[in-house]
């Protein structure tokens, strides 16, 4: 009686194991369901550049300009073409909610991060560049370094040398020198501080873009040098300006959700 007893405590403990995993489970997929479905674009926000790739797995982007205006999001001018990471997209760590299960992006996986994020500062070659005054620009010297390192303390953050670059890490940490496509720079705040997590993506910017547009990037998104100069011109830190990136499908189904433009 006793070995029967037992065995029936253990099928109740089992069943009751089971029933509180499904629930826990269930619970976590309506969490996610709610915090997608919660999430919208800051109210604050007033300028907003939108990127529409055709899927995951593609490296060619359409972006355009939109302004709040009254109230509601308005675009500015034409849509123009810009490139992406040669692997495509994958989602990043910025504003929004990251679905549940999502693979999220991680250091070299040469994808560029999809959701919303904030812009951020620039850095450049020139010692000044046509801006708002509250946009903060860096003109780029052989003493600023981007770390890529996922095992720094300063990953995904401009670190400025009290020195010329002397070792082998600081010189593989260095910013872009000499070089065309990097000489301009807007900052995607994507895995930025305070909540940097190692190994999930740095050095992530609006660049100017290689070969006329003909060659992808390593995750950065790109465009022509006019039409990046245009951009930094018209952003006013003051209307929180903000990236959006997503996949055609992805947009069309958070669009209203998330009240995207």
């Amino acid at each position: 009686m006793g070995s029967l007893q037992s065995a029936e405590l253990r099928l109740v403990l089992s069943i009751m194991i089971s029933w509180h995993r499904s629930l826990i489970a269930a619970l976590c997929t309506l969490l996610c369901a709610t915090s997608l479905n919660a999430f919208q674009l800051p109210a604050s926000s007033k300028q907003c550049i939108v990127g529409i790739a055709d899927g995951w797995n593609s490296s060619h982007v359409e972006l355009r300009w939109f302004e709040k205006r009254a109230g509601k999001w308005q675009p500015v001018g034409a849509p123009w073409p810009g490139r992406l990471g040669k692997n495509g997209l994958i989602w990043g760590l910025g504003l929004h909610p990251v679905p549940k299960g999502a693979k999220t992006k991680i250091e070299g996986d040469m994808r560029s991060p999809a959701g919303v994020f904030r812009l951020g500062g620039v850095w450049g070659y020139a010692e000044a560049i046509q801006k708002h005054p509250k946009l903060a620009y860096r003109q780029v010297t052989p003493r600023d370094l981007w770390v890529e390192d996922p095992e720094s303390p300063s990953y995904n953050l401009n670190v400025i040398l009290p020195h010329d670059p002397k070792t082998d890490w600081e010189r593989k940490q260095q910013m872009h020198q000499n070089d065309a496509a990097h000489s301009l720079k807007w900052f995607i705040a994507h895995n930025a501080k305070p909540n940097i997590i190692p190994n999930a993506g740095s050095s992530i910017f609006f660049h100017i873009w290689r070969r006329g547009g003909a060659a992808p990037t390593a995750g950065c998104t790109t465009m022509s040098e006019a039409k990046l100069k245009q951009l930094i011109a018209l952003a006013d830190p003051q209307k929180m300006p903000l990236f959006v990136l997503l996949p055609r499908a992805e947009y069309e189904r958070l669009a209203p959700i998330w009240k995207l433009p």
